[in-house]
């Protein structure tokens, strides 16, 4: 991982967006980095804009707010056309939810759909952990964390009426970041405007 990496994940309200960020901010604390966040919300707290953003470092952070993304984990159609600008110059990785989310073409960032929504829905039955689902993915195709410190940040931060659950749903997350390797391995091509779609 790089010395800093900003993080932005967005969508709209009752997504989970937030409680995504806090996890994967304490995740990061638990691999001992230094960690800063904030969180933004629309109007209207269910159903208007929703932003958590995470600054990871190896060092002290002396400015908490993410500038440009080097990650951007998109939730919502709304909220990748709100962000899509603003991202790092170099190597910048957007992952959306292809059951919700339709990218634009962009010259130089990686773009990788992840099924988020529908394994949810499909291997879950509740579209309400499509957050987790995204963020485990997330995690196994960037490394911004370890898969232990998530797991221990979710058994920290998550109601435990609601911790099985989330924990199937991570795991999930991990086996499509899991797929995106595997596929990414046996395809040799190389694009300078990629955009992937992992599959179940």
């Amino acid at each position: 991982m790089n010395n800093l990496i900003q993080i932005r994940l967005c969508g709209y309200g009752g997504q989970g967006v937030v409680l995504a960020g806090t996890i994967l901010g304490h995740a990061a604390i638990n691999d001992d980095k230094w960690v800063s966040g904030s969180n933004s919300y629309g109007a209207q707290a269910r159903g208007g804009s929703a932003r958590s953003e995470v600054v990871i470092s190896e060092n002290s952070i002396t400015y908490p707010h993410v500038i440009k993304a080097d990650i951007l984990i998109a939730m919502s159609q709304t909220a990748y056309d709100e962000y899509i600008q603003d991202l790092a110059e170099q190597n910048a990785i957007v992952l959306y939810d292809d059951m919700i989310v339709h990218p634009r073409d962009i010259n130089g960032v990686q773009q990788i759909g992840v099924p988020a929504t529908k394994t949810s829905i499909d291997q879950l039955d509740n579209k309400q952990v499509a957050n987790i689902v995204m963020l485990g993915a997330s995690v196994v195709i960037t490394g911004i964390v370890s898969k232990k410190s998530m797991i221990s940040s979710i058994e920290t931060n998550v109601d435990q009426r609601f911790k099985e659950l989330n924990l199937k749903a991570l795991n999930a997350g991990f086996a499509l970041g899991k797929n995106y390797h595997r596929k990414k391995t046996l395809n040799t091509r190389n694009s300078t405007n990629s955009s992937n779609t992992i599959n179940q």
